[in-house]
C-alpha cells in the first residue's frame, strides 16, 4: 500500500524543530577539563628564556672569541700535569677554531633574538 498524500490545500503539520545533537560523553583519552593556564605569563616566560639563551650565547661567544689568545689559555693550573695536551691547547689551529665557535655562538645568539616573534 502507498502512503497518503497531502491534497493541495490541506493543512500540514508543522516542521519539528530539531536541536544540534552534541556529544556529551567523554572518552578514556580525553583529559580532564583544567582552567586554561594564564597567558601572560606563559608569554613573559617564554620572552624570559629567548632572553638568557641570547644573553648566554652572546657571553659563552665572546669567552670563546677572546680567551683562546690571552696567557691564561695555556698558563693554566689545570694544564700543568699534562704538557701534551698543553701543547694542542696552544696551538694556533685549536685557538683559531675555539674563536671560530665563538663567533658561531654569537651568531646564533643574535639571530635567534632578532628572529623572535611573539604567538598569539
Amino acid at each position: 500500500m502507498s502512503e497518503p498524500t497531502s491534497l493541495p490545500g490541506a493543512p500540514t503539520e508543522p516542521p519539528q524543530a530539531t536541536t544540534p545533537r552534541t556529544e556529551t560523553s567523554a572518552t578514556v583519552l580525553d583529559p580532564p577539563d583544567q582552567p586554561a593556564p594564564s597567558e601572560p605569563i606563559q608569554l613573559w616566560m617564554h620572552r624570559a628564556s629567548v632572553f638568557l639563551f641570547v644573553l648566554i650565547s652572546a657571553v659563552a661567544g665572546v669567552l670563546l672569541l677572546i680567551l683562546p689568545w690571552t696567557p691564561e689559555w695555556t698558563d693554566n693550573y689545570l694544564l700543568l700535569s699534562y704538557p701534551g695536551l698543553r701543547l694542542v691547547i696552544s696551538n694556533g689551529f685549536f685557538r683559531g677554531f675555539c674563536s671560530g665557535l665563538g663567533l658561531l655562538d654569537i651568531w646564533i645568539g643574535f639571530w635567534e633574538a632578532l628572529h623572535y616573534h611573539e604567538h598569539q
